[in-house]
């Protein structure tokens, strides 16, 4: 059996032919100013390519791409760029898509990834994975959360958009070792017209993939965004009444609902060591970006009124 096509990052700037990214290529650092790690891009899925260009063109949204200030790409070195493997240099950048699945009630749904996942295991982010041969963003990113935590909602026609683009790189600092995985995440919001505890009735985890899931609201939000890289407030005050989320478990087939303390969530990744549980720094920015939009309903609400 042929192995599938993979669907790949594809970049444009002014008036360059259409080129396949590198591995190693900079691409946030490619489209920002100077050493900024954030620039406005436009971007499209077309004929199994992910484009991103300076230009709007036909069928792109323009959306923010932005990185961690820490990202391995942006800081190698050539000296220890050489030592990357050439099959691993030779694989260019992946799409990915993540959902951000948002209840009737303003919650927003995460799962920890299982400890046995070869990249970024046990760590929390939203349901998502590759974008397949012929897919659409949406598509792939329906069928991730289907596949991971057992919510069906193709079909459902439910309203969307794109929050932005996040460049990754596994490991996630060069002090964890060089980089094997590189990829340009599209994260989508998705809001339901069920409540968390409709929903929460319907979720049937792979655990495979999953061995927690839970249903963040926007104070616990508001505390993990805190924490994300470079953040003006560093959220370690105390959480007020809320010291603690409900997750669900997965065990042997069977969920159990616990207890965990919201400074785990709170965790960064280590320099060296084994890494913790922890919310993952691409969905903080993205969990950011959701609160923006709650903030913008409050304002446009207020000015109807």
């Amino acid at each position: 059996m042929e192995p599938a096509k993979r669907v790949l990052v594809y970049l444009r700037k002014q008036d360059s032919l259409l080129y396949c990214a590198k591995f190693l290529q900079d691409i946030t650092g490619h489209y920002a100013c100077g050493s900024h790690d954030r620039a406005l891009v436009n971007c499209s899925l077309d004929d199994n390519r992910f484009i991103i260009s300076d230009q709007p063109f036909s069928g792109s949204r323009m959306v923010e791409l932005q990185r961690p200030a820490s990202c391995p790409i942006k800081n190698l070195s050539a000296d220890r760029a050489a030592c990357v493997p050439e099959e691993i240099v030779s694989r260019g950048v992946d799409v990915g898509v993540a959902i951000l699945l948002q209840s009737s009630n303003k919650r927003i749904l995460l799962i920890r990834r299982s400890k046995e996942l070869p990249v970024f295991p046990n760590v929390w982010g939203p349901p998502g994975g590759h974008v397949e041969d012929g897919e659409q963003l949406l598509d792939a990113g329906l069928r991730e959360l289907q596949e991971e935590t057992g919510l069906d909602l193709q079909g459902a026609n439910l309203p969307w958009s794109i929050l932005g683009l996040w460049e990754s790189a596994f490991p996630p600092l060069l002090s964890r070792g060089l980089p094997i995985r590189h990829h340009i995440i599209t994260f989508l919001l998705m809001s339901s017209n069920e409540s968390h505890q409709e929903l929460q009735e319907k979720l049937r985890p792979d655990e495979r993939e999953v061995s927690a899931c839970v249903w963040l609201d926007p104070e616990a939000v508001e505390w993990i965004v805190a924490t994300r890289e470079g953040a003006k407030d560093p959220g370690r005050k105390s959480f007020g009444l809320q010291t603690s989320v409900t997750i669900t478990e997965v065990s042997g087939g069977s969920l159990t609902q616990k207890e965990l303390a919201l400074s785990t969530l709170l965790n960064t990744e280590p320099e060296a060591g084994e890494d913790g549980e922890r919310i993952v720094a691409g969905t903080k920015n993205a969990l950011e970006l959701w609160l923006e939009t709650l903030r913008q309903e409050e304002v446009d609400i207020s000015s109807c009124a």
